[in-house]
């Protein structure tokens, strides 16, 4: 199935790992151009050297997202570089634990920074870059701004604005024919999920607790089924009468009776 999405160029942060990274991978094998806006890890510098010993065409920008001032400077060197921007994901984000009790104004604040603020400033800056080539933006909430999940007051608070935003940007873009969607993850297993299993007394046996409540398959979602949600959503061929929606995939673990599992 053709895509549509060769030599566009797509913009994804937190492109480097997680399901970023897997966000990345299913561009660039649509033939897409990708640059990773992120911040520089171990993580990032593997996979973007074996990006270029592959020969794909994908690039990192570093930033840190919470600097405004940054997206903005960080837009304009893409621009210089790779030309118009056609798809923004907005992926990055970290769920801090910042929490009503536990938090304070302060941390609220910055966790809206570190979550929210910036998929405003690089939707904004990237605006005319995208009217362009009328292209599209996909967001990556989280099921938490739907069912919450207790102590994480910023991220609920950045995942929710989200999906908010995604319906406002959706209708205030129609006439420029540019398309704004979300993709909700729930469980979803990663390097930093895997990690924090092995944090635990018995990983086995807790990974069993979580998947038992999933009730599609009782398993957890890949980075991949994530990603292909993505880039169907970034297509202008496949996708192309798509906007305004919210896109769970999630095994059912939002919307499916509890007693399923």
């Amino acid at each position: 199935m053709d895509l549509g999405l060769k030599e566009k160029l797509i913009v994804v942060t937190g492109g480097g790992a997680g399901i970023g990274q897997g966000i990345s991978r299913a561009c660039l094998a649509e033939g897409a151009r990708v640059v990773v806006l992120s911040r520089r890890s171990e993580n990032v510098d593997a996979f973007l050297a074996e990006m270029k010993s592959n020969g794909a065409k994908c690039d990192l920008v570093e930033a840190h997202l919470e600097d405004t001032d940054r997206c903005r400077t960080a837009i304009a060197e893409i621009e210089k570089s790779h030309g118009d921007i056609f798809g923004l994901v907005n992926n990055a984000g970290v769920n801090d634990g910042v929490g009503l009790a536990s938090g304070s104004v302060e941390k609220f604040l910055q966790s809206l920074r570190n979550n929210l603020v910036h998929c405003y400033a690089l939707a904004h800056y990237a605006l005319p870059s995208l009217k362009r080539t009328k292209g599209a933006i996909v967001n990556i909430s989280s099921k938490v701004a739907l069912t919450g999940q207790g102590n994480t007051s910023g991220y609920a608070a950045s995942k929710a604005g989200q999906l908010g935003l995604t319906r406002e940007w959706a209708a205030e873009l129609l006439n420029d024919g540019i398309r704004v969607n979300a993709v909700l993850p729930a469980e979803v297993m990663t390097p930093l999920y895997e990690r924090w299993l092995k944090t635990l007394g018995d990983p086995e046996a807790k990974l069993r607790e979580i998947t038992g409540k999933i009730p599609l398959g009782h398993r957890m979602t890949t980075q991949g089924e994530i990603a292909a949600a993505v880039v169907f959503l970034l297509s202008p061929l496949q996708s192309g009468h798509t906007t305004g929606q919210h896109i769970l995939v999630d095994g059912g673990y939002v919307h499916l009776d509890r007693a399923l599992t």
